[in-house]
């Protein structure tokens, strides 16, 4: 199995963790680094995993780079390189041919400017994307997601996967405002979605796998279990629940699947988008 979405961070490093003093994180203002994961992995079963990237910095590319070249079951890298840039590509051409760099993504949901995806200086670093052939991270919010049918229409050969399903608001039970865009954007074959970060959109304390469960439906119904890839985001999801929790009510969510897309969710879809060598 491989989980396709997990986190680092070490605050000693130059990078800014400002985000993380905000008073709701309390429960993960530490360091998480490779041996803290290791022991989840090992509890469920999961053999290797995919980081996805903090940090609107390049310097967070190298360094993870260099833990995964340690780190055997660490086989993808999903980075950050300055899409707004006219050096963009030049970045990009420094890590594309590492073989554990395997995509980009930006956090998007926390820019000012709600349509900043689609400004042109960032379809323009997009466009350098899918020219060398390098999967791009949708970090969304619900109010985000219009521009996933746009950019897909826009840009055909660029892989894309939706993080966290857009960031549903599981915690009211609501769907209305959430399910047109994603089924707009699940008619696009380029457009894929992780079954990730749900446990923090919904209650951190009350929450049980029936509350994810329609999500859950709705991705499998709409992109299939081939467009579907599991994710922990770890240590993100310790906010509401340990790492074996989320595993458990994702498998729960999922009810009777057969083998093959099981292994679709869980391992093949993922092998797939990020184009993983090992």
């Amino acid at each position: 199995m491989i989980d396709a979405h997990q986190h680092f961070w070490q605050r000693s490093q130059p990078f800014d963790y400002a985000w993380l003093d905000a008073p709701n994180l309390n429960a993960i203002r530490r360091d998480y680094l490779p041996d803290d994961l290791k022991p989840h992995l090992d509890a469920t079963g999961v053999q290797q995993s995919i980081f996805v990237q903090t940090q609107h910095d390049i310097a967070e590319n190298r360094w993870v780079l260099a833990m995964a070249e340690k780190t055997d079951w660490i086989v993808g890298v999903v980075g950050w390189v300055d899409l707004t840039s006219e050096a963009c590509e030049e970045q990009l051409l420094e890590f594309r041919d590492h073989p554990k760099f395997v995509g980009v993504r930006h956090v998007t949901h926390d820019e000012p400017d709600d349509d900043f995806i689609v400004r042109f200086e960032v379809m323009r670093g997009l466009k350098m994307l899918e020219k060398h052939g390098v999967p791009f991270d949708l970090l969304f919010y619900v109010r985000h997601l219009k521009h996933a049918d746009q950019l897909a229409r826009e840009l055909p050969g660029l892989p894309m996967v939706i993080d966290h399903l857009a960031k549903p608001r599981i915690g009211d039970h609501s769907m209305s405002d959430w399910l047109p865009a994603f089924k707009a954007a699940s008619r696009h074959e380029n457009v894929f979605c992780k079954l990730s970060g749900m446990i923090t959109e919904a209650d951190w304390s009350h929450w049980k796998p029936a509350d994810l469960k329609p999500y859950v439906e709705a991705a499998l119904e709409h992109f299939g279990p081939s467009r579907c890839m599991y994710g922990s985001d770890w240590p993100v999801c310790e906010l509401a629940g340990s790492y074996e929790n989320v595993h458990a009510a994702l498998k729960e969510a999922l009810g009777d699947l057969s083998e093959a897309d099981t292994f679709e969710i869980f391992e093949g879809t993922a092998r797939r988008f990020y184009r993983l060598i090992s």
